[in-house]
């Protein structure tokens, strides 16, 4: 099934409108009010202020309307107000706001369990928990892991995003803006070479051979025996939408089995049909000892899990995983009406669809624009693409380039987010239920932009 405009009723009109003394008089009002007692580190990376929005829109508090290509950061696939989502959160808030799983159980923490195990790779026996956050998570499956194994060291990757919290930041190869300045760091960490195809030194290098460039690199400074845990994103995120040779996730996948290393996939951004698949793992066959997601697992509420095999969880100590608010009963009320969402919508196939959409304009734009050289790479899968521009003639970063596309599609009424190690990479991350032809205006904008600022 692959889900149209025709298929899902919108409650806002799906169309941009950008006032022209944007950002509007409310939002710098607020943006006064914000200054006087949000903390700076806090950023935001457009000025105005939400006050509604539906499907792919997102409308401000000054009557502007704009095409959202940034789901949250992969958030709101369902859109940012799916009616089951909403129906179900407020049927839950009508009961009970909390009680912690920990103290009085209930049953949508275990009905929300029950659809992670069925929907995550594998058909082994599994078990999973909640959490609040991504970065809870990704500290949970190491916990797990180092517990499991007896092990400590943890393996993660070049341009990989975790999360912000102490282990977390070590796993995160950025240094800015989120490491610097916030040390000392978790010990036990190592980072290997990930597999870029646009920036290998070697273009010919294939998946099994990156692999085993990783693999030699763990035996020489680690000792696989020593290695409790790898953790890597299969399509990465903040890292600029990396999407490793094919091989390169099977290989490694493969020598941790035979290590009896922990293999854990972070899916936080990639997980829920964002891909095209539940999971982007999927697309290699590859089943993880653990899965670690939050993001869109929810509609926009708080929530996280990890599900992995029965054996390792089952290895913690009652009492040694949770949390106060880990799988809050609102929270899991809008997961399950969520994943019901995406298999009523199939969200997978229109993921899918959105890829083809998308790819076409944007492998035109490169062919318009092979005289200046700026793309340098158009990569990604289902509805988590990336274009990453260049210096002229060179595979040198351009972030400049980059933030200047931003500024002129946002002034054309059209969100979308930058990223990558260098700065230099757009991202593409609309609502899977995102119309064609608001996706396709969303994209003629950014082609617009591309051009202008080239």
């Amino acid at each position: 099934m692959t889900t149209t405009a025709h298929d899902i009723t919108y409650r806002l009109e799906q169309k941009r409108r950008v006032q022209a003394d944007f950002p509007g008089p409310k939002s710098v009002a607020l943006t006064e009010r914000r200054k006087a007692v949000v903390a700076a580190g806090v950023a935001s990376s457009v000025p105005v202020y939400v006050a509604d929005a539906d499907g792919g829109i997102i409308h401000d508090v000054d009557g502007n309307s704009f095409i959202d290509l940034g789901s949250g950061i992969a958030v709101t696939s369902v859109g940012a107000s799916d009616p089951a989502v909403v129906g179900a959160v407020k049927e839950a808030v009508e009961h009970f706001t909390h009680t912690c799983f920990m103290v009085t159980p209930y049953e949508g923490y275990v009905a929300v369990a029950e659809q992670l195990n069925r929907l995550t790779p594998g058909d082994h026996e599994k078990r999973t928990v909640l959490f609040n956050s991504g970065a809870e998570a990704v500290e949970n499956a190491v916990k797990v892991a180092r517990l499991a194994t007896g092990r400590d060291a943890v393996v993660a990757f070049d341009h990989a995003y975790h999360g912000r919290t102490n282990l977390t930041m070590a796993l995160t190869a950025k240094a800015m803006p989120y490491k610097t300045n916030f040390g000392p760091f978790a010990p036990e960490v190592y980072r290997m070479p990930m597999s870029y195809p646009y920036r290998e030194e070697n273009p010919e290098i294939t998946g099994a051979e990156a692999a085993k460039r990783a693999i030699t690199m763990i035996e020489k400074q680690i000792g696989g025996e020593q290695v409790a845990a790898i953790i890597i994103e299969p399509i990465q995120g903040e890292g600029g939408f990396i999407v490793p040779a094919e091989g390169f996730l099977p290989a490694l996948a493969a020598w941790a089995k035979d290590k009896g290393i922990v293999f854990i996939a972070d899916e936080v951004q990639s997980g829920f049909c964002r891909t095209g698949e539940w999971f982007a793992v999927n697309h290699e066959g590859v089943v993880p000892d653990i899965i670690t997601m939050a993001k869109g697992i929810a509609g926009g509420m708080p929530l996280s899990a990890i599900t992995g095999r029965a054996d390792l969880l089952d290895a913690v100590h009652p009492g040694g995983l949770g949390g106060t608010y880990g799988g809050n009963p609102v929270a899991c009320a809008a997961a399950l009406a969520s994943i019901g969402s995406m298999e009523q919508y199939g969200l997978n196939a229109r993921a899918k669809h959105i890829e083809e959409l998308a790819l076409g304009k944007l492998r035109d734009l490169a062919t318009e624009l092979a005289d200046r050289s700026v793309i340098g790479d158009i990569r990604g899968r289902g509805a988590m693409l990336a274009i990453e521009l260049v210096q002229a003639g060179s595979k040198e970063p351009n972030p400049e380039l980059t933030k200047a596309v931003a500024a002129a599609c946002l002034k054309e009424g059209v969100i979308i987010l930058t990223c990558g190690t260098y700065g230099n990479v757009i991202r593409l991350l609309p609502p899977l239920v995102i119309s064609d032809e608001l996706l396709l205006d969303g994209l003629q904008v950014l082609a617009s932009a591309i051009k202008a600022n080239a």
